[in-house]
């Protein structure tokens, strides 16, 4: 199967969205829409207000494979853009948004098969709801796993709530995302300016030490954090200290728990991503991009020239090669990717 792939390396972290979205006026809640400005710009609105101009990269497969053959890229991973997760607005209106946005997705993907695969969108504030949506995004749809935000309202994702999520995709050896969102960082960090640089990465180190501490839970779910892990891997020797200094040393300590998580290439440094490399893993290292926004590593893999070539391989394509192959539900589409080398 891998003789099969076209050359080039695999963008795990890429986003896309439908040029409209389903009307959801009818449902309690402040929700994403989207206004066609061009015939290839529009602009999200957030309950009716301008939110990020955006353009037909985020909807066109020909647009997005014309960028991806110029930089190199063999495949990309399409997910949601994360403030339309929606995960502290009422369940009702947010699954039926999950739910148009993964067909959008497969659609997308149906358009080039081999060359896009998918992380769809679930409502997670009803975690029955999310289960059900998470089994029909990879059991149906085809779909790799989903994306999810850091927080949920004012639950942390190491609740018990979302308990049977978590079994569910483990059980399907489903990939999931997970990725800060804008809009639930801490307002005084956005006064200072500083929401992207500091704010992001705080957020999903937050979300991620909460699922490294405490109670134990099935470390066979593929969590996979965003850029690079966010704060996660500079403050895991103090997590371990503040584990031990409270009484729970005789337990795997988080930095050793860490080692089941995955995490992403995007921290624009090189030593960073060492970093990243050190904590998670070699072989839980994935390249992403955050393509096709402005915050985007251009080109493709750019971090990547200060790391060894084995390493190189590693996260730029290997380790994201064994995702899809380990993926049985995903095993016929990746042989698809010779009929489109």
């Amino acid at each position: 199967m891998r003789q099969q792939v076209p050359e080039g390396c695999i963008d795990i972290h890429t986003h896309a969205i439908a040029d409209r979205l389903p009307d959801l006026a009818g449902y309690p809640g402040r929700w994403p829409s989207v206004e066609r400005l061009a015939e290839d710009r529009a602009r999200i609105l957030l309950d009716g207000a301008a939110y990020r101009e955006i353009d037909d990269r985020c909807w066109s497969a020909a647009r997005r494979l014309r960028d991806m053959d110029a930089e190199g890229v063999a495949a990309q991973v399409v997910s949601p853009i994360p403030v339309t997760l929606c995960h502290d607005q009422p369940a009702s209106g947010a699954a039926v948004l999950a739910a148009a946005q993964n067909d959008f997705l497969a659609e997308l993907v149906a358009q080039a098969p081999g060359r896009f695969f998918a992380l769809g969108a679930v409502p997670l504030q009803d975690p029955q709801r999310a289960v059900a949506e998470l089994l029909r995004c990879v059991d149906q749809l085809g779909f790799l796993g989903v994306e999810i935000g850091t927080r949920v309202g004012d639950l942390e994702l190491a609740a018990p709530a979302f308990d049977p999520f978590f079994d569910a995709a483990a059980d399907r050896g489903a990939l999931v995302l997970i990725h800060p969102v804008d809009l639930t960082l801490d307002p005084r960090l956005a006064e200072l300016g500083i929401g992207f640089g500091l704010g992001m990465p705080v957020e999903t180190a937050t979300a991620a030490a909460g699922l490294l501490t405490g109670r134990l839970r099935r470390s066979e779910v593929r969590l996979c954090l965003a850029h690079g892990g966010g704060a996660l891997p500079s403050i895991l020797p103090r997590l371990d200290r503040g584990a031990q200094l409270t009484g729970r040393g005789h337990e795997a300590l988080p930095s050793m728990r860490a080692r089941d998580l995955w995490c992403d290439s995007l921290t624009y440094d090189a030593a960073s991503l060492e970093l990243a490399v050190t904590r998670f893993g070699a072989d839980h290292v994935l390249l992403g991009t955050d393509y096709p926004f402005a915050a985007r590593e251009s080109p493709p893999g750019a971090v990547l020239s200060g790391l060894n070539e084995r390493l190189r391989a590693a996260v730029g394509r290997e380790n994201a090669l064994s995702l899809l192959e380990a993926n049985h539900s995903l095993s016929l589409v990746a042989d698809s990717f010779g009929a489109n080398s």
